[in-house]
């Protein structure tokens, strides 16, 4: 006879025992604040696994990364704000809401149309107005189309959804070319500003410029942190390649001279 499989609920039932009177010291001792960088660690550390292709991989980071989950519902359950069955049903509570189209009567003309009132429909949600569902993704009135975006995204994931956000709203560029001509324009004041000696001036200049390349990204149909990742990647393997043949001709880095390690980056390519 099978065992029986765990459930969510024993995922809940376990994580209240280690948490109970005898519990795990460790897990005893954990506050929503503690927890934290090992919720941006597994959300990371997700995103990996799926980069990797591996579905073995992917199912251990995604237990993982809900455990999370059930530890900071724990947690709330403790100090009497809600429980693991509350986030459930709220979740399920909102992906009908949000999805008219497939659990009401609204018609969709494709995907573009879903994310428009998915965005109308939020704007209600937050201006506390009933969530029903129009051709328009502004926000609430006195509230912001950029309302909700968490600012800990990373920089580039944030500059991008902030400019998709606006895009939404018709505050947006006629086309890449423009786009193009405005990270142009962003690079001149860079260069400007870096032969002087106003630091301040540079920071700002250089967070102008990277910016507009991010706005840039979407014009073009491509992530930008995921191009930036790709770009890190093949950095780490050409550079890795570098010092392997460095090393293998009994030269350290650091005495090569700028034309010799110009050659080897080439040759790594």
């Amino acid at each position: 006879m099978n065992a029986r499989r765990p459930t969510f609920d024993d995922l809940v039932a376990t994580m209240a025992r280690l948490r109970g009177p005898g519990g795990c010291p460790w897990d005893r001792e954990q506050t929503h604040q503690s927890l934290r960088p090992y919720l941006v660690e597994e959300a990371y550390e997700t995103v990996e696994a799926i980069d990797a292709g591996n579905p073995d991989q992917l199912r251990a980071e995604l237990g993982d990364l809900l455990l999370q989950v059930a530890f900071h519902a724990q947690l709330a359950a403790e100090a009497g704000a809600f429980t693991a069955g509350d986030v459930v049903a709220g979740l399920v509570e909102k992906l009908i809401r949000r999805h008219p189209h497939v659990f009401g009567d609204v018609r969709v003309g494709g995907a573009d149309d879903v994310l428009v009132n998915w965005e109308a429909i939020k704007a209600r949600e937050r201006a506390g107005e009933p969530a029903r569902a129009e051709g328009s993704a502004d926000g609430e009135p006195g509230g912001s189309a950029l309302d909700g975006l968490p600012h800990t995204l990373p920089a580039l994931m944030l500059a991008q959804r902030m400019q998709e956000r606006a895009a939404r709203v018709g505050f947006t560029w006629p086309g890449a070319e423009e786009a193009l001509d405005k990270v142009r324009e962003e690079l001149g004041e860079l260069e400007t500003a870096a032969r002087g000696a106003d630091r301040d001036r540079a920071a700002e200049e250089l967070g102008d410029l990277l910016f507009s390349v991010a706005n840039l990204s979407r014009y073009l149909g491509v992530d930008g942190e995921q191009a930036l990742r790709d770009a890190c990647a093949k950095f780490r393997e050409q550079f890795v390649r570098v010092e392997r043949t460095a090393r293998a001709a009994g030269r350290p880095l650091t005495d090569c001279t700028p034309a010799e390690l110009l050659a080897l980056w080439r040759a790594a390519r």
